[in-house]
Protein backbone atom coordinates (compact mmCIF):
# COMPACT_ATOMS: atom_id res chain seq x y z
CA UNK A 1 0.00 0.00 0.00
CA UNK A 2 1.24 3.85 -0.80
CA UNK A 3 1.79 5.81 1.98
CA UNK A 4 1.04 9.06 2.08
CA UNK A 5 3.46 11.27 1.51
CA UNK A 6 4.46 13.17 5.17
CA UNK A 7 4.46 17.12 4.85
CA UNK A 8 7.87 18.69 5.47
CA UNK A 9 9.18 19.04 9.03
CA UNK A 10 8.91 22.70 10.57
CA UNK A 11 11.58 24.84 12.18
CA UNK A 12 13.09 22.77 14.86
CA UNK A 13 13.16 24.98 17.88
CA UNK A 14 14.78 23.23 21.37
CA UNK A 15 13.52 23.61 24.77
CA UNK A 16 15.98 26.08 25.55
CA UNK A 17 14.60 28.16 22.75
CA UNK A 18 11.16 28.03 23.85
CA UNK A 19 12.00 28.79 27.89
CA UNK A 20 13.73 31.90 26.43
CA UNK A 21 11.04 33.30 23.68
CA UNK A 22 8.34 32.88 26.27
CA UNK A 23 9.40 35.77 29.02
CA UNK A 24 9.89 38.32 25.86
CA UNK A 25 6.73 37.11 23.84
CA UNK A 26 4.79 37.48 27.46
CA UNK A 27 6.38 40.97 27.29
CA UNK A 28 5.33 41.71 23.62
CA UNK A 29 1.59 40.76 24.10
CA UNK A 30 1.62 42.82 27.32
CA UNK A 31 2.77 45.69 25.07
CA UNK A 32 0.27 45.10 22.33
CA UNK A 33 -2.72 45.33 24.18
CA UNK A 34 -1.23 48.60 25.92
CA UNK A 35 -0.36 50.43 22.93
CA UNK A 36 -3.48 48.89 21.03
CA UNK A 37 -6.68 49.52 23.30
CA UNK A 38 -5.72 53.04 24.14
CA UNK A 39 -4.99 54.10 20.03
CA UNK A 40 -7.93 51.94 19.33
CA UNK A 41 -10.56 53.59 21.28
CA UNK A 42 -9.04 57.04 20.65
CA UNK A 43 -9.10 56.05 17.16
CA UNK A 44 -12.73 55.46 16.97
CA UNK A 45 -13.87 58.09 18.68
CA UNK A 46 -12.07 60.66 16.54
CA UNK A 47 -11.72 58.69 12.95
CA UNK A 48 -15.16 60.30 11.83
CA UNK A 49 -13.88 63.40 12.09
CA UNK A 50 -10.67 62.76 9.71
CA UNK A 51 -10.26 62.68 5.84
CA UNK A 52 -9.29 58.77 4.92
CA UNK A 53 -5.85 60.14 4.49
CA UNK A 54 -5.59 61.00 7.83
CA UNK A 55 -7.32 57.90 9.06
CA UNK A 56 -5.06 55.59 7.56
CA UNK A 57 -1.73 57.26 8.67
CA UNK A 58 -3.63 57.12 12.22
CA UNK A 59 -4.92 53.73 12.14
CA UNK A 60 -2.08 51.99 9.89
CA UNK A 61 1.01 53.40 10.10
CA UNK A 62 1.52 55.07 14.00
CA UNK A 63 -0.18 51.65 15.06
CA UNK A 64 1.79 49.16 12.60
CA UNK A 65 5.01 51.24 12.93
CA UNK A 66 4.79 50.78 16.66
CA UNK A 67 4.32 47.39 17.01
CA UNK A 68 6.79 46.24 14.95
CA UNK A 69 9.28 48.68 16.93
CA UNK A 70 8.09 46.79 20.46
CA UNK A 71 8.48 43.31 18.37
CA UNK A 72 12.17 44.28 17.67
CA UNK A 73 12.74 45.36 20.94
CA UNK A 74 11.13 42.82 23.13
CA UNK A 75 11.20 39.81 20.66
CA UNK A 76 14.65 40.75 18.61
CA UNK A 77 12.83 40.27 15.63
CA UNK A 78 14.49 42.76 12.89
CA UNK A 79 14.57 42.54 8.84
CA UNK A 80 16.63 43.07 5.93
CA UNK A 81 15.01 43.87 2.77
CA UNK A 82 16.19 43.01 -0.66
CA UNK A 83 14.96 45.16 -4.00
CA UNK A 84 13.61 48.22 -2.98
CA UNK A 85 14.73 49.78 -5.96
CA UNK A 86 11.97 47.24 -7.57
CA UNK A 87 9.28 49.24 -6.24
CA UNK A 88 7.27 51.40 -8.90
CA UNK A 89 6.50 54.83 -8.24
CA UNK A 90 3.08 54.07 -9.02
CA UNK A 91 0.38 51.80 -6.72
CA UNK A 92 0.89 48.62 -7.91
CA UNK A 93 -0.81 45.19 -7.23
CA UNK A 94 0.99 43.51 -4.37
CA UNK A 95 1.01 39.35 -4.07
CA UNK A 96 2.74 38.43 -1.06
CA UNK A 97 3.81 35.25 0.67
CA UNK A 98 1.26 34.72 3.95
CA UNK A 99 3.09 33.18 6.54
CA UNK A 100 2.66 35.00 9.78
CA UNK A 101 1.05 38.28 11.70
CA UNK A 102 4.25 40.12 10.94
CA UNK A 103 3.98 40.79 7.11
CA UNK A 104 0.42 42.26 7.28
CA UNK A 105 2.26 44.90 9.16
CA UNK A 106 5.79 45.28 7.55
CA UNK A 107 4.20 46.19 3.55
CA UNK A 108 3.39 48.92 5.10
CA UNK A 109 7.27 50.40 5.55
CA UNK A 110 7.40 49.71 1.12
CA UNK A 111 3.69 50.59 -0.12
CA UNK A 112 1.91 53.54 1.06
CA UNK A 113 -1.23 54.01 0.97
CA UNK A 114 -2.42 50.76 1.16
CA UNK A 115 -5.47 49.12 0.84
CA UNK A 116 -6.04 44.96 1.90
CA UNK A 117 -8.27 42.00 0.40
CA UNK A 118 -9.28 40.45 3.24
CA UNK A 119 -12.25 37.99 4.84
CA UNK A 120 -14.99 40.14 5.93
CA UNK A 121 -14.94 38.69 9.26
CA UNK A 122 -11.84 40.02 10.37
CA UNK A 123 -14.14 43.44 10.41
CA UNK A 124 -15.79 41.78 13.44
CA UNK A 125 -12.55 41.58 15.65
CA UNK A 126 -12.69 44.36 18.35
CA UNK A 127 -10.63 47.54 17.71
CA UNK A 128 -8.14 46.19 15.03
CA UNK A 129 -11.28 45.13 12.86
CA UNK A 130 -13.50 48.28 13.47
CA UNK A 131 -10.53 50.27 12.63
CA UNK A 132 -9.82 48.21 9.73
CA UNK A 133 -14.02 48.89 8.51
CA UNK A 134 -13.37 52.97 8.43
CA UNK A 135 -10.24 52.03 6.00
CA UNK A 136 -12.11 51.00 3.01
CA UNK A 137 -10.52 47.56 2.55
CA UNK A 138 -12.19 44.88 0.14
CA UNK A 139 -14.04 42.62 2.52
CA UNK A 140 -14.80 39.55 0.62
CA UNK A 141 -17.41 36.12 1.84
CA UNK A 142 -15.21 33.56 0.46
CA UNK A 143 -18.16 31.55 0.66
CA UNK A 144 -19.71 33.21 -2.40
CA UNK A 145 -17.01 33.40 -4.67
CA UNK A 146 -18.23 34.50 -8.13
CA UNK A 147 -19.45 37.47 -5.78
CA UNK A 148 -16.58 37.99 -4.15
CA UNK A 149 -14.38 37.77 -7.38
CA UNK A 150 -16.61 40.41 -9.13
CA UNK A 151 -16.36 42.75 -6.14
CA UNK A 152 -12.16 42.01 -5.80
CA UNK A 153 -12.17 43.29 -9.86
CA UNK A 154 -14.94 46.32 -8.81
CA UNK A 155 -12.91 47.71 -5.79
CA UNK A 156 -9.93 46.43 -6.70
CA UNK A 157 -10.21 48.75 -10.29
CA UNK A 158 -11.69 51.54 -8.11
CA UNK A 159 -8.67 51.58 -5.01
CA UNK A 160 -5.69 51.37 -7.67
CA UNK A 161 -7.76 54.74 -9.35
CA UNK A 162 -7.50 56.51 -6.37
CA UNK A 163 -3.78 56.17 -5.46
CA UNK A 164 -3.67 52.84 -3.63
CA UNK A 165 -1.48 50.17 -3.58
CA UNK A 166 -3.75 46.74 -3.55
CA UNK A 167 -2.17 44.30 -1.06
CA UNK A 168 -3.44 40.56 -1.49
CA UNK A 169 -2.54 36.96 0.37
CA UNK A 170 -2.79 34.90 -2.55
CA UNK A 171 -3.15 31.68 -0.47
CA UNK A 172 -5.83 33.40 0.86
CA UNK A 173 -4.59 32.10 4.87
CA UNK A 174 -1.37 31.90 6.70
CA UNK A 175 0.64 28.98 5.90
CA UNK A 176 3.38 27.37 8.23
CA UNK A 177 6.98 28.26 7.36
CA UNK A 178 8.48 25.29 4.83
CA UNK A 179 4.81 24.81 3.19
CA UNK A 180 2.97 26.04 0.28
CA UNK A 181 -0.96 26.88 -0.10
CA UNK A 182 -3.05 26.95 -3.40
CA UNK A 183 -2.93 30.14 -5.04
CA UNK A 184 -6.53 32.05 -5.57
CA UNK A 185 -6.58 33.86 -8.89
CA UNK A 186 -7.78 36.89 -7.97
CA UNK A 187 -5.03 39.12 -8.04
CA UNK A 188 -4.14 37.80 -11.33
CA UNK A 189 -7.53 38.40 -12.59
CA UNK A 190 -7.08 41.80 -11.41
CA UNK A 191 -3.98 42.86 -13.05
CA UNK A 192 -5.26 41.33 -15.84
CA UNK A 193 -8.22 43.25 -16.53
CA UNK A 194 -6.86 46.23 -15.26
CA UNK A 195 -3.94 45.75 -16.77
CA UNK A 196 -1.63 46.75 -13.51
CA UNK A 197 1.43 45.15 -12.71
CA UNK A 198 1.87 42.69 -9.70
CA UNK A 199 4.69 43.36 -7.78
CA UNK A 200 5.79 39.82 -6.01
CA UNK A 201 7.01 39.53 -2.43
CA UNK A 202 8.77 36.52 -0.44
CA UNK A 203 10.37 36.01 2.59
CA UNK A 204 10.34 33.82 5.21
CA UNK A 205 8.65 35.51 8.67
CA UNK A 206 6.87 32.48 9.57
CA UNK A 207 10.50 30.91 10.87
CA UNK A 208 10.27 33.82 14.00
CA UNK A 209 6.59 34.47 14.24
CA UNK A 210 5.17 31.14 13.59
CA UNK A 211 1.72 30.73 12.30
CA UNK A 212 -0.82 30.71 15.30
CA UNK A 213 2.06 30.86 17.72
CA UNK A 214 2.78 32.20 21.15
CA UNK A 215 5.98 32.56 20.92
CA UNK A 216 8.59 34.29 18.68
CA UNK A 217 11.91 33.66 18.22
CA UNK A 218 14.73 36.16 17.56
CA UNK A 219 16.70 36.93 14.70
CA UNK A 220 16.42 38.47 11.07
CA UNK A 221 13.62 38.17 8.73
CA UNK A 222 14.29 38.25 5.31
CA UNK A 223 12.40 40.17 1.93
CA UNK A 224 12.98 39.82 -1.15
CA UNK A 225 10.62 42.25 -3.70
CA UNK A 226 10.48 41.49 -6.63
CA UNK A 227 10.32 43.42 -9.93
CA UNK A 228 6.94 44.26 -11.48
CA UNK A 229 4.95 41.60 -13.19
CA UNK A 230 2.98 42.40 -16.25
CA UNK A 231 -0.26 39.94 -17.23
CA UNK A 232 1.47 39.31 -21.14
CA UNK A 233 0.54 35.55 -20.65
CA UNK A 234 -1.95 33.71 -22.76
CA UNK A 235 -4.47 33.29 -19.92
CA UNK A 236 -4.72 34.61 -16.16
CA UNK A 237 -3.72 30.98 -15.19
CA UNK A 238 -0.53 31.20 -16.71
CA UNK A 239 0.10 34.26 -15.37
CA UNK A 240 -0.80 33.73 -11.90
CA UNK A 241 1.56 30.15 -12.71
CA UNK A 242 4.52 32.87 -12.79
CA UNK A 243 3.77 34.94 -9.74
CA UNK A 244 3.43 31.58 -8.15
CA UNK A 245 6.82 30.44 -9.15
CA UNK A 246 8.57 33.67 -8.84
CA UNK A 247 7.01 34.15 -5.13
CA UNK A 248 8.02 30.02 -4.16
CA UNK A 249 10.80 30.01 -5.69
CA UNK A 250 12.87 32.99 -4.00
CA UNK A 251 10.75 32.31 -0.91
CA UNK A 252 13.25 28.95 -0.53
CA UNK A 253 15.98 30.49 -1.68
CA UNK A 254 16.15 32.70 1.48
CA UNK A 255 14.13 30.59 3.76
CA UNK A 256 16.23 28.65 7.17
CA UNK A 257 13.61 25.63 7.09
CA UNK A 258 13.75 24.30 3.32
CA UNK A 259 17.94 24.22 3.99
CA UNK A 260 16.84 22.68 7.39
CA UNK A 261 15.26 20.00 5.21
CA UNK A 262 17.92 19.53 2.91
CA UNK A 263 20.53 19.23 5.41
CA UNK A 264 18.13 16.52 7.26
CA UNK A 265 17.41 14.73 4.05
CA UNK A 266 21.12 14.85 3.28
CA UNK A 267 22.15 13.28 6.49
CA UNK A 268 19.67 10.63 5.82
CA UNK A 269 21.48 9.47 2.62
CA UNK A 270 24.89 9.16 4.10
CA UNK A 271 23.19 7.02 7.65
CA UNK A 272 21.81 4.84 4.72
Amino acid sequence: MTKTPRPPPLLHRSRGEKLRALPRSLLWTAGVLIITLPLGTLGLLVAMCLPYRHRYWFFVKSWSYSILWWTRVTCGIRYHVEGEENIPQSPCIVMCKHQSAWETMATQYWFNPQTWVLKKELLRLPFVGWALSLLSPIAIDRNERKAAMQQLLDQGRERIREGRWVIIFPEGTRIPAGRCGEYRRGGAVLSWETGTPVVPVAHNAGELWPRNSFLKYPGVIRVRIGPPMTPDDATPGAYLGRIRAWIETNTREISQVYEEQSTRRESGRLKT
